[in-house]
């Protein structure tokens, strides 16, 4: 059974997604309006930086966004996101031209906010990008021949120069997806046709993404959620709205707690708490470390009190086992994003840490977000990316 839980006091809102009483995912957001991630924009560009080929774009908030020359070239590939980095940015960009870009990083107290003119919008069964050719499904199905019809009915249906990326959620998908097709560009068309003054020097916000429970509920159609509890009137009043837009969110009840802490009610606040902790036990006896720097998540297995069997491997292979299904759990509740290092306790065995591999891909499948998995590297460790689906101030 899959609930979610919305806590609102005064500016703050808190989402939790819960799963069998599990808490899976978590949010805050302390002031909806300071959230721009997702936003599409005509910037400004301002200041060209020559030798970092980037550029800062005035997009009306405090700070300038940055854009990187990668982010206004053609994108060739959505997965490997290679392009021609040889062009000089200053014979692409020029100083207070005008630049249809999207934010991708929200701002926080060090830089500004993080814009591309490689423009993606979410849907239930796509993701749609204007101004591209590339089509591609999500990594999570597998099956080849799935995979070619679903390229197929999608390829059939995009209009010319639009690409798109297949989601989870469209397979076995087929009459579904070409409503979904239709419902995202009629939405793309309604942003490009926004009347756009030439003389106004200024920057102007065309469209504003979704909030963070809209995000659930799109991607989360699938999983048939039983119900939201929520807490304030205001707040049931204005997801019902959200709810009637979309036919699939008609079976979704709505109870209303009114000033209650529903979080404590439905055994939440604990779980909220311990997601906070940077160490984490696990049933073994071992524990996993998480520690967020600047540049990369590192996250660390030791065996803590755990002794196992006469056989080390076996003890070292159990740890590790345990450990990267609580990791897959914790990044995910966690919302972590960026590069993430995995420190395993040594294994010899070649066996094991392709059984380790193959288990953490298989648990991230539980993860809606974008995660990708390099392997280990010579140093034995276990790199990884993942894209965060809030952003958060740091």
């Amino acid at each position: 059974m899959t609930e979610i839980f919305v806590r609102k006091n005064n500016n703050k809102k808190e989402i939790a997604l819960v799963e069998n009483g599990i808490l899976v995912e978590y949010y805050e957001e302390e002031n909806e309006e300071d959230r721009k991630e997702g936003n599409i924009y005509i910037g400004i560009v301002k200041d060209i930086i020559e030798g970092m080929q980037s550029a800062f774009v005035n997009i009306g908030t405090e700070k300038n966004s940055f854009i990187h020359l990668k982010d206004v070239l053609p994108k060739i590939d959505e997965v490997k996101e290679k392009v021609d980095l040889s062009a000089n940015i200053k014979n692409v960009l020029k100083s207070n031209q005008k630049l249809l870009v999207q934010v991708k990083k929200d701002s926080n107290e060090k830089k500004g906010a993080r814009v591309s003119t490689h423009i993606n919008l979410p849907s239930k069964f796509i993701v749609l990008m204007p101004n591209t050719n590339i089509i591609t499904v999500s990594q999570k199905i597998e099956d080849k021949k799935e995979q070619e019809r679903l390229i197929k009915i999608v390829k059939e249906n995009l209009s010319k120069n639009n690409g798109a990326i297949i989601r989870t959620s469209a397979e076995g998908k087929t009459e579904e997806i070409i409503k979904d097709i239709k419902r995202v560009e009629e939405k793309w068309n309604r942003i490009t046709n926004i009347n756009i003054d030439p003389k106004n020097s200024k920057p102007q916000l065309l469209y504003k993404s979704e909030d963070i429970l809209e995000k659930i509920l799109m991607d989360l159609v699938e999983n048939k959620i039983s119900k939201i509890i929520v807490n304030n009137k205001k707040e049931k009043e204005e997801i019902e709205n959200k709810l009637k837009e979309n036919e699939e969110n008609e079976k979704i009840t709505i109870e209303l707690k009114e000033n209650k802490n529903i979080f404590e009610t439905y055994e939440i606040e604990k779980q909220i708490e311990k997601s906070k902790n940077r160490k984490i036990w696990l049933k073994c006896g071992g524990f996993i470390t998480i520690d967020k720097t600047e540049a990369l998540t590192a996250i660390d297995v030791n065996t803590g009190k755990y002794t196992g069997t006469k056989k080390l491997e076996q003890t070292i292979f159990k740890v590790n086992k345990e450990a990267t299904i609580e990791i897959a759990k914790q990044i995910r509740l966690r919302d972590t994003g960026g590069i993430i290092i995995i420190d395993y306790i040594d294994m010899q065995n070649t066996e094991d840490k392709n059984k380790i591999l193959k288990l953490l891909k298989q648990e991230l499948k539980k993860d809606r977000s974008k995660t990708q998995v390099e392997g280990f590297t010579k140093l034995d460790l276990m790199e990884m990316t993942r894209k965060h689906i809030c952003s958060h101030k740091e």
